[in-house]
């Protein structure tokens, strides 16, 4: 059957998760044709879009990718697919760099051999490090955790690949992204998410250390929007970009607003601080100015939109991580069963 080029074609990976979902249905509304891409070992089947064409695989399983490149000749990637949890990274090394730099390049790789026309790439804010506040996108990236450098490895190796062989890519610096559709059963990423599930479960809202630690919350809907039409910008290409919210918070206050938002007060319960940069948040000037971005959503708005989401799908049960590599330094609150017997 020939390929109807009337429409962009896009490949989304990490489809049936919480960002590439969202960005999904903003390329479906911008009349892109969409196949979603998903191994649903973090995402929901239930999260896709009908009218995109699902797909259940790795971006690990390279003949896999390049036969679903070859067959639709995408024009462009959005590269969502990660397991993004900063903290555990140091503890899952191998599984790391597998998912979140292999997968990646074997994605580059059939993007370069099949001429796509851009790359769109979801970093993240980790790849700065303990650098100075607000992070700006010229400072020289300084990761602190795997999870960090495996994302600045790919930034670097899409430049590479833009001077070898001419493919235009857009890097997004995503931070603290929370909303509807967020896997709130990880316990292991995404701090809102955790508190909410906790909540509804009756219990107090975890937090490593003393709770001072700052972040800006952002919420998905100022960030989807942006990723899909980034395409369709000239100006963009070639470009690193930091998206997010401007006004940080400690994650103190934050617990407090998220019991506010879902009318469940159960307290919080401290751990000892674990390895992790302790204030985090960034100029967003670049993406005003080549973008036109700017932040609508209030952190206070976003949690009620989410509590909302979260009390009706309900408590979902977190699981262990299967496979931690290294114990030596794992936080007391992160042992399995097995690890502390």
């Amino acid at each position: 059957m020939p390929i109807d080029r009337s429409r962009p074609k896009s490949l989304v990976t990490g489809g049936a998760g919480f960002i590439g979902s969202h960005v999904t249905d903003e390329l479906l509304l911008a009349g892109h044709d969409v196949v979603s891409l998903d191994d649903l070992s973090a995402g929901y089947r239930d999260n896709v879009n009908p009218q995109a064409q699902f797909v259940e695989a790795s971006i690990t399983d390279h003949m896999l990718i390049d036969d679903l490149f070859e067959r639709h000749k995408f024009d462009y990637v959005f590269h969502l697919a990660a397991y993004a949890a900063e903290g555990l990274s140091h503890f899952i090394r191998r599984f790391n760099y597998t998912n979140n730099v292999l997968g990646s390049v074997t994605l580059i790789n059939a993007a370069v051999r099949n001429q796509c026309q851009c790359f769109v790439f979801t970093s993240s804010i980790a790849v700065y490090g303990a650098l100075q506040t607000p992070m700006t996108e010229d400072m020289v990236p300084e990761p602190e955790d795997p999870y960090g450098i495996a994302k600045y490895a790919v930034e670097l190796d899409l430049a590479a690949a833009r001077k070898m062989f001419g493919t235009n890519y857009i890097v997004f610096r995503p931070h603290n992204v929370y909303g509807e559709r967020q896997n709130t059963a990880d316990k292991y990423r995404n701090v809102i998410g955790i508190f909410m599930n906790q909540l509804m479960q009756g219990l107090p809202c975890t937090i490593f250390g003393d709770g001072t630690q700052t972040r800006a919350f952002t919420h998905v809907a100022d960030v989807a929007p942006a990723i899909a039409k980034s395409v369709s910008n000239p100006a963009a290409y070639n470009q690193v970009f930091n998206i997010g919210a401007d006004i940080p918070y400690s994650v103190k206050d934050l617990a407090e607003k998220v019991q506010r938002s879902m009318g469940k007060q159960a307290g919080i319960r401290l751990f000892p601080a674990r390895n992790e940069v302790v204030h985090a948040y960034c100029d967003h000037e670049k993406a005003r100015r080549v973008l036109g971005l700017h932040p609508t959503v209030t952190l206070d708005e976003g949690l009620d939109r989410m509590a909302r989401w979260a009390l009706g799908v309900g408590p979902r049960s977190s699981r262990d991580f299967e496979a931690i590599e290294l114990e030596q330094g794992l936080p007391v609150a992160w042992k399995t069963q097995s690890t502390t017997s």
